[in-house]
């Protein structure tokens, strides 16, 4: 039984609150003592005057200028990751498609790498050329892995999870090399591989906001489209839908929304298949309702996340894709079996 209109705006004010939680807790932890009480005096005197606002110029500065764009930064992340996840599964028809397994997240590593390593030789702004270059591999590793899947193995759950497994360790093969041909950015490029969001501040944001935007108006306006084909292409047809041009669009958008997480973030493992099954338990299987929830709870799994990473072994700081492997490495199991059972 799917949940009806009224439960899925529920979820969607559910998923509104768990954002705006997760972002108190994120500009809020850390060493310097600001609590959300004092945030939300602050952001209250700044609407009206006659209401001091707690917090010193510095730590007004330290919210301002290192706190609150990673917090933006992390709930865009965790949204691109979880819509572009949510987006391949509906498209693929596959509960196991992710940008992770689907060699779309190894292939923007890959186009992300190049520009790094050699885009000092070809423009003054290499840095602007990331997201560009993380697409294009993006779309490569999406579209190997689902024609080795479709040629050697009928296309199906397994042997897609296992193209993509084939093409992920291809192309992370590529950019081991690339990086030993710039060996001079090694440093630069594992800090940046092992994924984090403390780097670039307001920078990172203003550069991924145009593909973000893009990448996610695309899929939300496409969810009643992937409702459609999920009753298969004949059907699809005979409603007036052309298939092949859905699909070439949402994968399209699934793959700029990767690369653009990839460019200012690194790889980020299991976003993109833990958050969308759980909206799916949530929601019910309508892609117009999975999408847009999967977008704000993707923002606040991903603020939550990073809180973790920063905080568990502070002052050091943990990789984003270390805790998301331990996460989502027992998921992914957990749904590999359900899915067998299923198909048994």
């Amino acid at each position: 039984m799917r949940p009806g209109v009224g439960a899925s705006t529920g979820w969607l004010a559910g998923g509104l609150g768990a954002l705006v939680g997760a972002a108190l807790f994120g500009v809020s932890a850390g060493a310097a003592d600001i609590t959300a009480a004092d945030i939300v005096r602050h952001l209250l005197s700044l609407a009206a005057p006659s209401v001091e606002s707690p917090l010193t110029e510095r730590q007004v500065a330290l919210l301002v200028e290192l706190r609150l764009p990673r917090v933006v930064m992390g709930a865009v992340v965790g949204a691109l990751l979880a819509t572009a996840g949510g987006a391949y599964q509906g498209v693929f028809r596959n509960p196991l498609a992710d940008p992770y397994l689907l060699g779309a997240a190894a292939g923007a590593g890959l186009g992300a790498t190049l520009v790094l390593v050699f885009g000092q030789q070809v423009s003054d702004a290499p840095r602007a050329l990331v997201p560009v270059a993380a697409f294009v591999g993006a779309l490569v590793g999406v579209a190997l892995a689902y024609a080795l899947g479709a040629t050697a193995g009928g296309g199906g759950t397994a042997s897609l999870v296992l193209a993509g497994v084939a093409v992920s360790s291809f192309l992370s093969a590529a950019q081991t090399l690339v990086q030993q041909l710039g060996a001079d950015q090694l440093q630069r490029i594992f800090s940046w591989l092992l994924g984090g969001l403390g780097r670039g501040g307001w920078d990172d944001v203003r550069l991924v906001a145009p593909y973000t935007v893009v990448a996610l108006a695309v899929l939300l306006v496409c969810g009643h489209l992937l409702d459609m084909l999920a009753l298969g292409d004949d059907k699809a047809v005979s409603l007036g839908l052309n298939p092949t041009v859905v699909r070439a669009v949402v994968i399209a958008a699934a793959s700029l929304a990767t690369a653009a997480a990839v460019a200012v973030s690194g790889l980020i493992g299991f976003v993109g298949i833990v958050v969308p099954h759980i909206v799916r338990r949530l929601v019910g299987s309508n892609y117009r309702a999975i999408l847009p929830v999967t977008v704000l709870f993707g923002g606040a799994f991903m603020v939550l996340v990073d809180i973790v990473a920063r905080t568990v072994v502070a002052p050091a700081e943990l990789p984003l894709g270390v805790v998301t492997a331990f996460l989502g490495a027992p998921f992914f199991l957990l749904i590999l079996r359900s899915t067998r059972h299923r198909t048994s």
